[in-house]
């Protein structure tokens, strides 16, 4: 599967930035309580887990740049679901704000990485920059349409879907050749060794099924079988 080069990225991340900054001034406490589709979280609880991810994911960009390692949430995942469980309490007037300014830390960090810094090393997942950088794509994508403000899965790009099919492809269970083939797209692939399962429909649909999502529009195939965690 074709990979997203380091300008690409940048765009892609600019893009997204701006397209969930430009919903904050039309949040109101009522659609923070609303809410959203992932189970028992509120609208409040998706948008401060994008505040909260950026931030971690972007302090990955800043000490990387440093030749230092750090680790993505200081007190791991507990630390992490305790900060979401206390944040998305908080009243529009504080929320919306620290979101933006989150997103002016993210903005401001990762426009500090240079052509030849990508390969640096960081804690997330033992890997490089560019590997942060690329969840903090996912994350940021899949969770603004999560926030249901007016972006939903159907507008992903196609960058974006292709990338999403090809880093969950871990999640297809074992047992299972699974094919996937875009209605829309010049667009087919392939994963896993065994009984053979064909599934069919529009490629942001391909991506959301993987991602766990609901899928816009039905897709075709004679089952789907249950997704294994998160890789």
């Amino acid at each position: 599967m074709t990979g997203t080069s380091p300008a690409d990225l940048r765009e892609a991340l600019a893009e997204g930035q701006s397209r969930l900054r430009a919903f904050l001034p039309d949040l109101t406490d009522e659609a923070l309580r609303g809410p959203s589709p992932l189970p028992g979280w509120s609208r409040g609880h998706v948008l401060t887990h994008i505040e909260g991810v950026g931030l971690a994911l972007a302090r990955q960009a800043r000490y990387a740049l440093r030749g230092k390692l750090i680790d993505v949430y200081d007190g791991g995942r507990a630390a992490r679901d305790a900060a979401i469980e206390t944040g998305h309490r908080r009243p529009v007037q504080q929320l919306a704000p620290a979101l933006a300014d989150a997103l002016d830390e993210v903005e401001a960090s990762w426009s500090a990485v240079g052509p030849d810094d990508w390969d640096r090393p960081v804690r997330y997942r033992e890997g490089t920059l560019r590997d942060a950088g690329l969840a903090w794509w996912r994350e940021l994508e899949i969770h603004t349409a999560d926030a249901d403000l007016g972006y939903r899965t159907h507008a992903w790009s196609v960058p974006l879907c292709t990338h999403l099919i090809g880093f969950l492809a871990p999640r297809v269970p074992d047992g299972y050749r699974v094919t996937l083939t875009a209605t829309d797209a010049d667009f087919s692939w392939s994963h896993g060794s065994g009984s053979p399962l064909a599934v069919e429909g529009h490629l942001t649909d391909l991506a959301a099924w993987l991602a766990g999502r609901h899928p816009e529009q039905p897709l075709t195939a004679d089952r789907l079988p249950p997704l294994g965690n998160w890789p």
